[in-house]
């Protein structure tokens, strides 16, 4: 009987090794997929539910070889166009981060998009 439990014990360990070892990904195997990221800075009008006031643009290394440019972007007039002009580039929104200064100053929103390299 005491065998019997040993062999148990044993037989157990090592299904649970051999599950743990054929879930494992191979060191160097694993890659990270990498985005470039897009930072728009859009200013809105307080109180007026998506006019934009002006869209920035910096010159960032992600517009590098992409069929974007920054006047087009800087053109657009409302934020749903802007969204669904990224979008249809490929650009992914990720986040949006705002400033208020006070009640009657303009909205300073950064948006984040991202792209797979």
């Amino acid at each position: 009987m005491k065998k019997y439990i040993t062999f148990s014990v044993v037989a157990l360990f090592l299904l649970f090794a051999a599950e743990g070892y054929s879930q494992a990904v191979p060191a160097g195997r694993q890659e990270i997929t990498k985005y470039n990221f897009l930072e728009v800075i859009v200013v809105q009008k307080a109180n007026n539910r998506g006019k934009v006031k002006r869209i920035k643009v910096e010159e960032q290394t992600a517009l590098k070889g992409e069929n974007i440019s920054i006047d087009e972007i800087e053109e657009i007039e409302e934020t749903s166009t802007l969204l669904n002009y990224m979008n249809a580039h490929n650009w992914e929104f990720l986040d949006r981060q705002s400033v208020v200064s006070d009640d009657n100053d303009p909205v300073w929103m950064s948006y984040i998009f991202r792209k797979r390299k």
